[in-house]
């Protein structure tokens, strides 16, 4: 999640002591204006779209919109959706997510996400998902564990995953080196432990967020057989 705050200061210098308060003022004013409730979205173009290490999109162009409302109280419910290789039929993934979130030195994040497959009803699922941040030198990291629970679309199997994250900020610059590791059993892996990982960089420039990353996973997923192979990934992308 990516939280956007406006700020608008508009101020007329007559003489210095209002121009020494109008900053502060122009703060109050825009927490006053932003309220309990905050919507944030954008989109995202991906040269291939990779979940944990797999393509779903047999390793084509996928475009990636997303929206969330968050209230100051930590919770937030959102929608992000995909196109995807050919599914039974049907090319769109649209996952609807809830979850609660807040800290300060360590994050958490508790979320579900129902993973929709329009037309194809019967590949839909429930997945559980905890995770915790926080900065360590130079990084920010993080840890998450999602939990499918056996469900009639997971052939009544639950599946297991576990992942981290680093980003590490390059000082001087617009640049991040990204990296992540994650292990996959259960339902989606026919019972077969997966492992996948990736590395890159990330730079802000404009307001875009440009990304390459070399990603890779040890084995396929039920979802797609034969695209779990080593590639590079490219990815520009817009929030608001």
């Amino acid at each position: 999640m990516r939280n956007s705050i406006l700020k608008l200061a508009s101020m007329s210098v007559a003489i210095s002591a209002i121009a020494l308060s109008a900053p502060a003022f122009a703060q109050e004013a825009a927490e006053e204006t932003a309220g309990p409730v905050t919507l944030t979205g954008g989109v995202a173009v991906v040269s291939d779209y990779r979940f944990r290490g797999v393509s779903l999109s047999d390793k084509d162009f996928a475009v990636q919109p997303y929206l969330t409302v968050s209230h100051e109280s930590g919770l937030y419910v959102g929608a992000w959706g995909s196109n995807l290789a050919d599914n039974a039929g049907d090319d769109v993934e649209v996952d609807l997510y809830a979850g609660f979130a807040g800290g300060e030195d360590v994050t958490y994040d508790i979320s579900a996400t129902y993973y929709t497959y329009p037309g194809v009803s019967s590949f839909n699922y429930v997945e559980l998902t905890g995770k915790l941040g926080s900065t360590v030198g130079p990084a920010t990291v993080g840890v998450q564990l999602s939990y499918v629970p056996s469900q009639d679309n997971t052939g009544n199997n639950d599946n297991i995953y576990f992942g981290t994250n680093a980003t590490i900020a390059v000082p001087n610059s617009p640049i991040s080196i990204v990296g992540s590791m994650g292990v996959e059993d259960g339902a989606f892996t026919a019972g077969s432990e997966k492992v996948d990982w990736s590395l890159g960089l990330t730079a802000a420039v404009s307001g875009f967020t440009l990304g390459v990353s070399y990603v890779d996973a040890n084995r396929e997923t039920i979802f797609a057989p034969r695209d779990s192979a080593a590639g590079v990934v490219f990815s520009v992308s817009y929030g608001f």
